[in-house]
């Protein structure tokens, strides 16, 4: 980067926004401006920043214009931007960045460095590529006949990852031919397992490090915000320093950073660490860490599923059987030659058994521990911590002035309650600034929001049959287009079959028939077709145009009520004086409500009706809190009015 000192970052934001924008052919809006000014105060004064930027505002480059201004007038700074999913942070490295970078440099002869910065995972190991060493190669031969298509899919990676190294890249899996999570688990390496660059013979040309390097190197980092956890986690090693944050999609970060916080422990991911340790311990100590794995599935076999809050429950001395086990087994494969690689990576297996281990023997009241029981993976314990507030507060936001922007900030009309989840207090006055720039998008005549009052609210019993008519009806009446969000995958394939029956010259897809990726494209494809599914169709799906007219949501999207975590976030907002239910259950099927209706209107031109087959939404109490989060449509609870504006979107009605 340039040494020159500029003029003030504000100086420059606004004609980088203006050049950024001409770059990809759009359009600035008002919201942008104003967002574009507030990041740049922020950057300038320090003071955290939400900002409410609805769909189309453009706030990519609302923030990145400020970011580049402020980062080429100080070239010893550095701002890192976190997003949750990989669609925005490849459209952000593919296309945004690289438009804002090339107009900072037209407008302030400062070209900014730039690097996309994952957890270590997300990077082919070249060790496992070149050595094809350790016990979990084992895993090439799985079950009969899937011999073959594992090993090409191993194969077809260890050349890309090559051909990757040869040429200077990074090897990221997005990257990367397509492929299953066990072939990429033959070329990748968990954090714990890595024995670090100085003691691996593929040290010196390791992909991750050399990913590090490049983000010590830039001034601007794109991560994610998992990665961004785990460097508040561990006292900032994964991230370069910085000296501010942006955080995009920051709906998400309180759950995003609650997954990276938790942590799980089954009888067979003891039993599969023990066998690899066993070739380096002794027969006791080998013995001792199998049998954990059995004392382990015994307790579990023995206890409810749900919540554990005794201190003299019986799985807590289950607990304690697999830590001090599994520090036996730690200890016995200490030393040895540096160069036993298999060895090391068994000891770091080792170690993250027992630290799982001992955090769950302790039953802190910070954290949640419960049983779950699945299908897939049967029971197994789960730690969750009950709150993220402080660590985000003390690791992130005490050290970086930071900037957290979405289309869904606000719950109930308001930004207090993201602001208590996030850490940031409850009011505005407890140290951020926060606003609402809008969308340029007019919802009220672009949009209706049709409440199915008439219909039985929902119960235990499944999606009842007045819903599944609805259903088939309004999407009758759109004549296909129809994007349905569903409470659980089976109702969305009850609703599936339904709709197939009644409505058979229309093809309805569902999540599960195949990969979602797929799934989607045939309903971009096929101007008919709907496509039906549950919570990834809720956030991570953008169809702008007439694809989608009708988004039909069976129900309000509270928690499940056996939830253990938000059970107990609730019942600690309770004990502290608070009202549980709305802090908790409320905000988050607010803020799901709101991502979920905010799927139909993506572009200027788009039409159509968002249909809640809840009538809690205009019955409960709590149904003004939430239709205070949706995007301002046009309200009715007239089913007649609804069909009758989506025959005339479908040219089939008057």
């Amino acid at each position: 980067m340039s040494e020159r000192s500029l003029p003030a970052a504000t100086d420059f934001s606004g004609a980088i926004l203006e050049a950024a924008v001409a770059r990809i052919g759009g359009v600035r809006r008002p919201g942008q401006d104003q967002m574009a000014a507030e990041v740049a105060t922020t950057l300038d004064t320090g003071e955290h920043l939400l900002v409410q930027a609805g769909t189309g505002t453009g706030k990519s480059l609302g923030y990145l214009a400020p970011v580049l201004a402020h980062l080429a007038n100080d070239p010893q700074s550095r701002v890192v931007i976190a997003t949750a999913t990989l669609a925005l942070q490849a459209q952000l490295a593919t296309k945004d960045i690289p438009a804002a970078v090339a107009a900072c440099h037209e407008v302030t002869g400062t070209t900014v460095g730039h690097a996309v910065l994952k957890g270590r995972s997300n990077y082919a190991c070249l060790l496992k590529v070149r050595d094809a060493q350790g016990a979990e190669q084992d895993a090439l031969l799985p079950e009969p006949g899937q011999v073959s298509e594992l090993g090409a899919e191993v194969v077809a990676l260890r050349r890309w990852a090559e051909e990757q190294a040869e040429a200077g890249e990074l090897a990221d899996r997005d990257d990367a031919p397509a492929h299953t999570p066990a072939a990429w688990g033959q070329i990748s390496v968990p954090v714990r397992e890595c024995v670090g660059a100085q003691k691996c013979p593929q040290g010196a040309a390791c992909l991750v490090e050399k990913s590090r390097e490049k983000a010590r190197s830039s001034a601007l980092v794109v991560t994610n915000h998992a990665l961004l956890a785990i460097d508040a986690l561990h006292g900032g090693t994964a991230l370069p320093e910085y000296d501010a944050l942006v955080i995009d999609e920051a709906h998400e970060l309180v759950s995003r950073v609650t997954g990276a916080a938790s942590v799980e422990l089954s009888p067979s991911a003891v039993e599969r660490v023990a066998k690899r340790c066993l070739a380096w311990l002794s027969d006791d100590t080998g013995l001792d860490f199998l049998d954990a794995a059995d004392v382990l599935q015994a307790g579990l076999d023995a206890a409810e599923v749900g919540r554990i809050t005794d201190p003299s429950d019986p799985l807590k001395d289950a607990f304690s059987a697999v830590r001090v086990a599994a520090r036996a087994a730690v200890s016995g494969l200490t030393g040895g030659d540096d160069d036993d690689v298999e060895r090391r990576q068994a000891q770091g297996a080792a170690q993250e058994v027992f630290d799982i281990a001992e955090r769950l023997a302790k039953l802190d009241e910070r954290d949640v521990i419960w049983v779950s029981e699945s299908e897939r993976f049967g029971r197994q314990a789960v730690c969750a911590p009950l709150s993220v507030a402080g660590l985000l507060r003390t690791e992130i936001f005490d050290l970086h002035p930071s900037v957290l922007t979405s289309a869904t900030l606000k719950v109930g009309g308001e930004f207090g309650s993201v602001g208590v989840a996030l850490g940031l207090g409850g009011t505005a006055a407890g140290g951020y600034r926060a606003l609402d720039v809008g969308s340029p998008f007019d919802y009220r005549s672009q949009g209706i929001l049709y409440v199915a009052r008439h219909v039985p609210p929902p119960s235990r019993d499944g999606i009842s049959p007045e819903v599944l008519a609805e259903v088939a009806e309004l999407l009758w009446a759109a004549d296909g287009h129809t994007l349905g969000l569903f409470a659980s995958q089976r109702a969305a394939e009850a609703a599936a079959r339904h709709c197939r029956e009644q409505v058979p010259d229309r093809r309805v897809l569902c999540q599960g028939d195949a990969h979602l990726a797929r799934l989607t494209a045939e309903f971009v494809e096929d101007p008919q077709a709907s496509l039906f599914g549950t919570l990834s169709l809720w956030q991570g799906i953008d169809v702008p145009g007439d694809t989608c007219r009708l988004v039909i949501i069976d129900k309000i999207p509270f928690p499940r009520p056996d939830d253990p975590l938000m059970q107990a976030r609730q019942q600690a907002v309770a004990e502290s004086g608070g009202n549980g239910f709305m802090a908790v259950a409320a905000t988050h099927a607010g803020l799901l409500l709101a991502q979920g209706a905010g799927r139909l209107i993506r572009s200027l031109d788009d039409r159509g009706v968002v249909a809640v087959l809840d009538p809690r939404l205009v019955t409960a109490r709590y149904g003004s809190f939430l239709t205070a989060s949706l995007p301002e449509f046009w309200m009715t609870t007239d089913r007649e009015v609804s069909i009758g504006a989506l025959r005339r979107l479908a040219g089939t009605g008057t």
